[in-house]
């Protein structure tokens, strides 16, 4: 008799804690928002898990039967409660029907993991999805041919007022460009004088405005002598090549002091171009490095080698009339 209690006891702590266990276990509900749809329709199938705090729980991947039904998006767990250690989480997957009929999804699935318990926890009862389609009444209704195009008349009513704007817009242009020609006529010019490229600036003139922009740059300053004596040169070559026609550019510096010995030049100006093409040519071949009083005295030698050699043209002065002539 007492083994006979002792079994009884034990039996009967089994089942109080397998009876208290499963009250602890999370509980897992689903339904389906809306239930019943139009194909192409979107529907929302909805798991809610209840749990305790330390519980975890895992939501399952969907999974479409069949490609009849199409995953559109999976939404993020969402808490809906919290009272305590008493958490109710919500997931909800997006979904979409392409075939008419009635599905049964099954019981609604999620994993349990619970110290080294692992378990899959199912809804109590099946959701079943009703997809519906258009029903068409082919007794009553009759399928006629397409209809050829219609060609209807042309009214000026139609484009009156494109024309009326129209024309105003030509007035409006015909009247500025009258007033344009007299305001040219005025200066002595026509419509062709508008179009007419600029004239190219003299040699010295552009070769000034060059060596000014060199300048500015302050390239020696930042140790960038090569780029300067670069600059330098180029400059003193165009001027050359466009104030004596020679084809400076493509020669060396021998080559264009020797083809300047033919051309009367001021002596002090002749020995400050073979300096600047010296110096040049001693930086950008041989690395030199000029201190700040040379970069700068051959910078004023270019600007007054241009200014002693640039081409004066000529002005005939008339002579003022004899005010006894009249």
């Amino acid at each position: 008799m007492k083994r006979l209690s002792t079994i009884a006891l034990f039996v009967g702590l089994t089942l109080a804690g397998g009876s208290l266990r499963a009250q602890n276990m999370p509980v897992v509900t689903a339904h389906i928002e809306p239930d019943s749809i139009m194909i192409g329709d979107r529907f929302d199938y909805v798991i809610d898990v209840e749990k305790d705090l330390v519980q975890v729980v895992d939501f399952p991947v969907f999974d479409p039967r069949d490609g009849k039904l199409e995953l559109v998006e999976s939404l993020p767990v969402d808490t809906l409660e919290r009272d305590g250690r008493h958490l109710r989480l919500r997931k909800r997957y997006r979904l979409a029907a392409f075939d008419e009929g009635k599905y049964n999804l099954g019981v609604a699935q999620v994993l349990y993991a619970d110290k080294n318990i692992l378990d899959t926890l199912r809804s109590r009862d099946s959701l079943y999805l009703e997809v519906a389609t258009f029903q068409i009444d082919s007794t009553s209704q009759s399928i006629y041919d397409l209809k050829g195009q219609k060609t209807l008349p042309f009214r000026l009513s139609e484009i009156r007022g494109y024309l009326l704007w129209g024309l105003l817009v030509l007035l409006i242009l015909a009247a500025g460009a009258w007033g344009l020609h007299r305001w040219l006529a005025k200066h002595g010019k026509g419509f062709g004088d508008l179009f007419k490229p600029a004239p190219p600036l003299p040699p010295h003139v552009a070769a000034i405005q060059a060596l000014e922009a060199l300048h500015n740059q302050k390239l020696w300053q930042n140790n960038r002598h090569k780029q300067y004596y670069s600059g330098l040169t180029d400059i003193l070559r165009t001027y050359i090549a466009g104030r004596w026609g020679i084809g400076a550019m493509e020669m060396t510096s021998d080559e264009i002091i020797a083809a300047m010995r033919g051309e009367e030049l001021p002596d002090k100006a002749r020995r400050d171009m073979e300096s600047i093409l010296r110096d040049g040519d001693l930086v950008k071949f041989a690395k030199a490095t000029p201190d700040a009083e040379q970069n700068e005295s051959d910078y004023l030698k270019a600007y007054y080698f241009v200014e002693e050699t640039k081409l004066v043209e000529e002005t005939t002065v008339q002579p003022p009339e004899d005010p006894m002539q009249n």
